[in-house]
């Protein structure tokens, strides 16, 4: 049984710190007033490292001054609440001279997974093949005459056929209403010893990509200034170089059938981000055909 998110709405991994770390703050001092003034946000920022999903804050060097404490000292103070509180969803470090790391654990990355494949975020589900067929983009497009969505549609047609092909040789079965996952009822994600089940260096660019594109959707603060065009691609990309390192199928569905699913929850999580991407975002049709 996977961890349920502490947060119901806040399907963001950003945003699920950003309410850990608030949460602390109001505790700890008084600086819920002194990080709101003048639009101040708490720093926060995910690592460009695949290998691990890592985000950086220096809310506590940000402090220092006003709470008349060196950076370290606050750091640590936090960090103690932080893990004593929510230490099966990160693993806490202090780094000199005060910044605060937060390592998302396996579990709860599993969870976050679940929670997209399962469509319950904030560009929810809905069947693919409506959606491609009948419509629903969120407006019109500015970026009709890209060479880029191309790439981008092609990677959500190629999701949706691998999803259909996993249907029809009963790797899962889908609610064909909403387009959910019906069976497995939880993707294994994770392996007897509470790991991701997955080792190849494709497969976390993939999930680090995914996170990122979460952050943006649902992160106010950053959604002004996103390169939707360029966010689609990079997912797009990542998509490309898991599948062609990935299989799915042959030996893999024989040999590791439960490593064959969560290889398939990857492509469904996918295929739910890039259809509300091209969608809502980009204004076009994600096609499950080409």
């Amino acid at each position: 049984m996977h961890k349920k998110l502490q947060v119901s709405n806040n399907t963001a991994i950003k945003q699920l710190i950003y309410s850990h770390l608030l949460s602390v703050l109001s505790i700890y001092t008084n600086t819920n007033t002194i990080l709101r003034r003048d639009n101040h946000k708490i720093p926060l920022y995910k690592s460009r490292d695949i290998n691990r999903i890592l985000y950086i804050s220096g809310v506590a060097l940000q402090l220092s001054k006003s709470q008349n404490r060196k950076g370290i000292e606050i750091a640590c103070a936090i960090a103690s609440h932080l893990s004593a509180n929510c230490g099966d969803e990160f693993i806490i470090e202090i780094v000199p001279p005060g910044y605060i790391h937060f390592v998302l654990t396996d579990p709860i990355l599993a969870a976050w997974l679940q929670h997209l494949v399962e469509g319950r975020w904030g560009g929810g589900a809905g069947e693919a093949g409506e959606a491609g067929e009948a419509g629903g983009a969120g407006g019109e497009t500015k970026y009709e005459n890209s060479s880029h969505l191309f790439a981008v549609q092609y990677a959500h047609a190629r999701c949706w056929s691998l999803i259909r092909l996993a249907e029809q040789e009963k790797l899962i079965q889908l609610n064909k209403l909403f387009g959910s996952v019906i069976s497995p009822s939880s993707i294994p994600w994770l392996n007897c010893e509470r790991k991701l089940r997955f080792s190849h260096s494709a497969s976390f660019r993939l999930i680090s990509q995914l996170v990122q594109v979460v952050d943006d959707l649902e992160c106010p603060d950053q959604a002004g200034s996103v390169n939707w065009e360029k966010v689609a691609l990079n997912l797009s990309q990542a998509f490309e170089i898991f599948w062609c390192n990935c299989r799915i199928w042959g030996e893999v569905k024989i040999t590791s059938p439960e490593l064959s699913q969560a290889r398939l929850g990857l492509v469904i999580a996918t295929q739910s981000v890039l259809r509300f991407l091209l969608e809502e975002k980009l204004g076009i049709f994600a096609l499950v055909e080409l």
